[in-house]
């Protein structure tokens, strides 16, 4: 990862929320910049450009900000990946690891066909529970999840290293200590 010190200073850092002792890392300030938005979205792609990427497949909410705009650089198709009741037509469902509980996500049954290449994309990695559940969930309809990109990993939090020992190549693009 090289940091790109004028992206970094687009995301906006709100202390003690949601609770105490927390630093929420805003990436609304980031999208919000056009300059920045086009930077970051460019800078995730550039891996992937002029490759065979089927699919970006991004996580509820600002996965789909970000997925959408990736998709269209890599000229693939969008996969909602959402929270459980959220998609209307069949889907697959699978639980995941919260702070504190669990929840699950969905993905449409025929959104990705068995083989398709496919980019998971969010905004930031933590402790990487909604990550790994939503590559679990990519591979159980038979996607090859080529990458996992993330604008910001919070590495204290070990998520992007599980995505790591799935074997699924993890790319950020700025990093903050801590939680």
């Amino acid at each position: 990862m090289v940091e790109d010190e004028e992206l970094k200073a687009s995301v906006r850092t709100i202390p003690d929320y949601p609770k105490p002792g927390i630093m929420f890392r805003d990436i609304t300030t980031l999208l919000g910049n056009a300059r920045a938005f086009r930077r970051a979205v460019d800078q995730l792609v550039h891996p992937y450009a002029g490759g065979k990427i089927d699919k970006v497949a991004g996580i509820e909410a600002r996965g789909f900000i970000l997925g959408g705009a990736v998709a269209h650089q890599l000229s693939a198709g969008f996969v909602p990946i959402r929270k459980k009741g959220k998609l209307p037509h069949q889907t697959v469902r699978m639980a995941y690891a919260l702070e504190y509980g669990t929840d699950e996500m969905e993905i449409h049954v025929d959104a990705i066909r068995r083989g398709e290449k496919v980019i998971l994309v969010d905004d930031l990695i933590a402790t990487g529970g909604t990550a790994e559940g939503a590559v679990k969930l990519l591979r159980q309809i038979g996607a090859e999840v080529v990458a996992a990109c993330f604008i910001i990993d919070l590495p204290d939090l070990g998520g992007a290293d599980r995505l790591r020992a799935m074997d699924v190549p993890v790319r950020t693009l700025m990093a903050f200590g801590g939680h």
